[in-house]
């Protein structure tokens, strides 16, 4: 995952559906967004959001503006989550293979890899904007082991948020829980 295990980011996803929210004149009730939409695409979280089938047009042009504001609030205050650097040294050192399964699209996976500065990049990334079902779907973390050629089996998970967890075990891989 990203979001929330390698960047600290989710008070800064909330902030950004409540601005989001001002500008467009809607009441929403963020706790119960969160709950209902971390780990999905931006498709899935807009279509929650309006309670109602939306265009991928209209999805695309409301998902860009909701993270163009994340980016714009998290960026002056960024963060890893603590311990990630540290954590992802020891796993270059050791050899292992990295992949990372977000729902983040291109725009969030290149603010938070190019805040991170990791050296070498991860082997594999897989985004919530190529197409496939987010979590608590399996997909994206059966893709990042295709990537990087692993057995899901063979693959360990850190998530932070339920749908996250949940498509790990449905993937049938190991999973270790963070808790900011």
């Amino acid at each position: 995952d990203m979001d929330g295990t390698m960047i600290d980011s989710m008070p800064w996803h909330a902030q950004a559906w409540v601005e989001f929210a001002r500008r467009r004149g809607m009441d929403i009730d963020v706790p119960d967004l969160m709950a209902r939409t971390t780990g999905r695409n931006g498709t899935e979280c807009i279509v929650e959001l309006l309670g109602r089938p939306v265009s991928q047009d209209e999805a695309d042009a409301l998902t860009h503006e909701k993270e163009t504001i994340y980016r714009e609030l998290f960026a002056p205050r960024f963060s890893e989550v603590a311990g990630f650097r540290q954590f992802a040294a020891q796993v270059r050192a050791r050899g292992l293979k990295v992949a990372v399964g977000t729902a983040g699209d291109i725009g969030n996976v290149g603010f938070a890899l190019g805040h991170l500065g990791l050296e070498p990049a991860p082997q594999a990334i897989v985004r919530g904007d190529e197409g496939l079902p987010g979590k608590p779907q399996p997909a994206i973390f059966l893709e990042a082991a295709r990537r990087i050629a692993a057995d899901p089996a063979h693959c360990i998970v850190f998530e932070d948020a339920p749908f996250g967890i949940e498509a790990a075990r449905r993937a049938g891989m190991r999973l270790s829980l963070i808790h900011i």
